[in-house]
This record gives C-alpha cells, structure tokens and sequence, in this order.
C-alpha cells in the first residue's frame, strides 16, 4: 500500500465526487481521539491504493487481516452513506465475511436491497489509482440510488 500518493488531475477531481467525501468523513469519524487530525485526506485513502506491483506480490488466495475487511466495511458505509444524502432514506450495510475472504456485502435500504455485491479476495481489495476508488464508489452509489428510486414503496416501508 501507498503512503503518499502522488495525484494526477483525475485523482484530484475523484477527490471531489460526492463518494470519496463521504468515504473521508466516515475514516475521520473513525478517530476518537484525534490521531489522524493532521493526515491528509489522500494518506486517509491510501490503504485503498493498491498499485499492480504490490497486487502481484500478494497471494492468489490468502486469509483478509482486520484491517482490510474494516477498510471494505468502511468503503460500503461511505456508499449507504452517499445512498442516504441522495436518496432521504436510511441505509443499512451488512456483511458476512468466512475467514478466506469469500462473502457478501449488501446495502438495505427499508425492505430493498440496493446494492448486492459478492466479495472475493478480499485480501486483494484496494484500486490502482483515485480516480478508480471513485470511480466504483460512484457505481455502487448510482445502482444504488437507482434501486431506490424505482422501488421508492419498497425502500420506504416500514
């Protein structure tokens, strides 16, 4: 994983999409106790920048450590989260992970599910750049957005 990234225009302009706001609001709202004050947001998102040499070097298969499922856990609540603001109603995450990093994220928003995503490799999570962390982020959020707005009675009921 990168410690600093060295921004392109695209990653400047992924910085600003409504999802990598999000996504740096939930990592801030992650530290209690004022660690992170002074980092960057672009070191907040480097544990998502997974560059094609460092994917290489790990395993095909491989056990996801706790911090990686707690970096995906916090990647789809900065996407319910974005869901939310756009949308006025409340999503909730879920993830069921086994312990070789094969699983299920899914975004429920009253009875919808509007996002449905089957993880593997979790181990291997991350993006090249930026502006592909963006870029899927605003993917999740629009299927997102447009389950909601479609099934509207379905996502409202209580």
């Amino acid at each position: 994983m990168a410690e600093t990234l060295e921004l392109t225009a695209e990653d400047a302009a992924a910085l600003e999409t409504p999802f990598i706001k999000e996504l740096i609001k939930v990592w801030r709202a992650q530290d209690t106790h004022g660690t992170w004050e002074g980092k960057s947001d672009t070191k907040m998102l480097a544990p998502y920048i997974l560059t094609a040499e460092a994917r290489r070097a790990l395993p095909i298969m491989g056990d996801p450590d706790p911090e990686t499922l707690w970096h995906i856990e916090l990647f789809f609540n900065a996407v319910g989260l974005t869901i939310e603001r756009a949308c006025k109603v409340m999503v909730t995450p879920m993830m069921k992970m086994s312990h070789e990093g094969f699983g299920r994220q899914v975004l429920i928003a009253g009875r919808l599910i509007v996002v449905n995503k089957q993880l593997r490799d979790a181990h291997r999570f991350g993006f090249p750049t930026l502006a592909k962390l963006a870029e899927a982020g605003t993917k999740y959020v629009d299927e997102g957005v447009g389950m909601v707005e479609k099934f509207k009675d379905v996502a409202t009921y209580s």
